[in-house]
Parts: structure tokens; sequence; C-alpha cells
């Protein structure tokens, strides 16, 4: 709102807080369609476990890594500030020929949508629509996956830790994570799975029992870290030590091509005042387990494209007697994304949590005959001399929402390439930037 007044662009706001931003056309060109081009303006908070920083309060520091922006040790946002930053150039520019143009910029896409689910009918003019929120330059998407989270509450039990106990705090960390739905089939590492699969071995081969469970953070990110803190009888700590050690040298083994960078170890810590009991630490080691994770179906309708997934976010402890299990589940088809929510909710029911469902999102159908594709391809070959490949994407995308409000929208998505969005490895290309950044003001120039 502050850049709009400095720079005398008309402005609203709705009560959601989304903003629309209005630039007139250039002359000469007022006869055109208006067209709208969308970004959102919240951001994936996440961090390396060993950095500092206050999302709240702190700056993000980029960084330029060779042909790359990173952040230090944090997500970098620009997932999806990228998208924003093309308004405001376009809204400041004077060197532009394009027809009226509006920005739309939405609030809290990444934890709950519920910017484009308030949207009113009316708020905006245009039926031609550009998503900016795309990752992967060359590529222009045309649909998306709906989805829904899960999360189940676990009751536990605990009682006095055992005597002749040695504590250990056991690490899964490393991982490249990502994002819940672009890189769910990139054969990369669950934490919370790795981290279960190896205590459920230690529970049975050492009387292992777990104090604390703590893996993950967001629903859209694939878990990249996650610990317990266990207790070992005495007598049993150097072959658990040992067992860990050929643990980890497996599952590094297993993941050498997808997770370089994967390390399960252990760190001393304080003996705990209580464990789980044994039923307990069972049912909640065996729901982590059991429960689906990664690609379920792919589509029979667009080659090499994921049509249902499900998504092990985070398990946590809420207190000493509650655990937290938040999955989500994505599909281009309503009903298989139903369908996969089902699947996830028995788990959770045959170990006795209670489930609730997120009301969830529509998928965005594709329309390989829509006009504003042909002329975003047309302009793409012309500049770059290739076609850019045309594809659906199985993360979410707002456009779904938008086609409830507006039903008679054309739209394409299309973006520069970032890299591990939703973790702390997230970087933009910057030459991609600038190819996006022609593409983009050579379309709005060839709508007539």
């Amino acid at each position: 709102m502050a850049f709009a007044n400095k720079n005398g662009v008309d402005v609203k706001t709705d009560e959601t807080g989304n903003i629309l931003m209005c630039k007139p056309a250039t002359p000469g060109c007022e006869n055109r369609p208006v067209v709208v081009l969308q970004a959102h303006m919240d951001m994936v908070c996440e961090k390396n476990s060993d950095r500092k920083f206050n999302f709240d309060t702190d700056p993000i520091t980029p960084v330029i890594d060779g042909g790359w922006v990173r952040a230090d040790g944090t997500t970098l946002g620009a997932d999806n500030g990228i998208g924003i930053a093309a308004q405001m150039a376009v809204l400041t520019a004077n060197n532009l020929e394009h027809g009226p143009i509006e920005c739309l910029i939405t609030v809290d896409e990444e934890t709950g949508l519920s910017g484009a689910l308030a949207l009113q009918p009316g708020f905006f003019n245009g039926k031609i629509l550009i998503n900016l929120d795309s990752e992967d330059e060359g590529e222009l998407f045309i649909g998306c996956a709906g989805g829904m989270d899960t999360v189940a509450e676990l009751d536990v039990e605990k009682e006095k830790t055992p005597g002749n106990s040695f504590a250990l705090k056991i690490m899964v960390r490393g991982l490249l994570g990502g994002h819940s739905g672009d890189d769910i089939n990139k054969g990369r590492g669950n934490a919370n799975k790795i981290l279960a699969r190896f205590l459920g071995k230690a529970i049975r081969q050492f009387g292992v029992r777990i104090a604390d469970f703590n893996g993950g953070n967001l629903r859209n990110a694939i878990a990249r870290e996650a610990y317990a803190v266990i207790i070992v009888p005495h007598v049993q700590k150097e072959k658990l030590v040992a067992e860990l050690n050929i643990f980890s040298s497996e599952v590094e083994f297993e993941y050498e091509r997808t997770e370089p960078n994967l390390v399960v170890d252990y760190g001393s810590c304080l003996l705990p005042d209580k464990v789980m009991t044994q039923a307990s630490q069972e049912k909640l080691i065996n729901l982590i387990n059991a429960c689906p994770h990664g690609v379920l179906e792919m589509s029979p309708r667009m080659k090499d494209m994921v049509e249902t997934s499900t998504n092990l976010a985070s398990v946590k402890f809420v207190d000493d007697f509650r655990v937290m299990i938040s999955t989500s589940q994505r599909s281009e088809l309503e009903s298989r994304k139903r369908y996969a929510a089902e699947t996830v909710h028995a788990v959770f029911e045959l170990a006795g949590a209670k489930v609730n469902h997120s009301d969830g999102y529509p998928g965005w159908t594709p329309n390989p005959d829509s006009p504003i594709l042909q002329i975003i391809a047309d302009s793409y070959k012309r500049l770059f001399s290739h076609q850019p490949v045309i594809r659906s994407i199985h993360a979410g995308l707002e456009c779904g929402l938008f086609l409830e409000k507006y039903p008679d929208l054309d739209m394409v998505s299309f973006g520069p390439t970032i890299k591990n969005a939703h973790s702390p490895d997230e970087r933009i290309n910057i030459d991609t930037v600038r190819k996006f950044w022609i593409h983009l003001t050579d379309v709005l120039k060839s709508i007539s």
C-alpha cells in the first residue's frame, strides 16, 4: 500500500488483506483486454536448526552464490517475492507497451490459501490472469493439484524413567526437504520416517524407551530434520550405538543419489524424568511407520506428472500426553485426493488417534486450448528459439480457487527457476529472472 501511494498507483484492499494495484494502458492500447498479474505476499519460514533467526523481526540476508541468489541459513522468500517484484517493476516502468493491468497480491497462500478463499467476485475485472508463482523457467503451467490436510492427535501415557538408564538424543539431519508437491517425486528422505524406522528396531532389540519425538515443521514441506530423546539400559548402550552406526551406513547408501548430506547420529543429553509407556511408544512408532508418504499415483493424462501424493509433514509432542501428526494430500483428481486422505485417516484411526481434515482447496483442470496459453507459448518460442514445456504442476496454486469466483478466467502460470523452495536451501537463478522479465513484458505487449 505504501509503495502504491508513493508511486501514484491506484490501489485498494479487501477485508482479508488482498491488494489490487491498477495501471492504465499505455497510449494507443486502451482497447486491449485487462490482464491480471497475480502473486502472493507470504513466504515459508524455515531455517537450519543451528541458525538463530526470528522471522518476525530479522531481515533475510541474501547471498549471491555463483549464478544464484540464496539466503544465509533460512528460506529466501523468492517464493513468491519474485512475483511481487515483477508486478512492482511493471507498475513503475515507463517504457513498456501494454493494455490495462491489474496486479493482484494475495495473502496467506502458504499456510491456508485464505486470501484466495476470501476473494470476492468483482474485486478485479480482468478475464486473463497470469500467475507468477511457478518455479521452472521454460515451462508453462496450465493446471495444478488440489490439496487438503489430515491431522491426528494421539493420546499417549508416560511413566517414571526406569533406573540404570542412559539418555541419548538420536538425530536425523542434512536432508534436502523441499516442497511437498513439486519435490515429492524426487526420492528425497523424510526425517520422520527414517527416525521412526530406527526407533522401531531399537525398541525391539534394546528395550529403548522414548521421552520425546520432534520432526518436521510445515504441512507443505518435506521433513528435513527430526530428533528423539530416548533412554536405554546401561548394559545395552554400546550395542545400541553400534546398531545406530550400521543403520546410518545403510540409509546413507540407500539415499546416496538423492540425499548426499544425510546424517543419522546421536548425542548425550540429560536423563528425562518421564518416558512413554511401552504400549504408547509402540503405538506411535507403528503409526509413523505405517503412515504413507510420497507418490501414490502417477498421472495417466500427462506424462511424468504426479497425480496423487501424501506428505507426512510433522510429528510433535503438544504436551506430555498428546502427539500431533500433520499430513497433507494432493491430487489433480478430487476423488483421488479424498481417497488419499481417507487412507491416511484409516491408519490414524487404527492407532486410536483423533483425526481432523481441512476443507482443502480445488485443483485447476488443464485447458490445452487456452487462447492466452497460445500467446504466451508463441512469445517464448519467438524470443528464445525453442518451444516451452506445457504441463500441469503437482503443487497447489491459487488458480483453482480463482476459478470458483471467476469462472470465465483464462489462466497460465510461469516464472523463473527456483530450487528447493520451502527449505533453507531455496535459491533463485539470476539468468532465468532476466528471461522471465523479457518474456513477461513481451507477453503484455503481444496481447491485442
